[in-house]
């Protein structure tokens, strides 16, 4: 087992359940994204470029995705806390998810890239 799929497979449930699922809804978004393990956690790329990841919250242990270039995104659901760039999404793992506003998050998100606000590797 890589440790990528040990960060998964090692959470309680229903953490793991709703990290499995938002791995899921994150990779059905584009062809272009794809699963990654940086800084030790679960990152995703969209054409090589750091998209988002998902994580655990410290203090509120609630998973959530974080999106690397939050800081463009004015969305109600995403938190920027003490971060600079990024902005985070959470999520209580054991209600069901928002799928609908996760995949207008990400999509947000993926317009980033597309529309060259967010220059890729060339």
């Amino acid at each position: 087992m890589t440790e990528l799929e040990k960060l998964y497979f090692e959470q309680p449930e229903p953490v793991k359940s709703c990290l499995l699922a938002l791995r899921d809804i994150i990779l059905a978004q584009d062809e272009n994204i794809t699963a990654a393990w940086k800084y030790g956690m679960p990152f995703f790329c969209f054409k090589g470029k750091m998209f988002c990841y998902l994580w655990v919250h410290k203090t509120l242990h609630q998973p959530y995705i974080g999106i690397v270039e939050g800081k463009h995104i004015e969305h109600p659901n995403l938190l920027q806390e003490k971060r600079g760039r990024m902005k985070i999404m959470l999520f209580d793992g054991s209600a069901d998810l928002p799928i609908n506003t996760i995949q207008s998050i990400l999509q947000q998100a993926i317009s980033l890239y597309t529309s060259g606000k967010i220059k890729l590797k060339s």
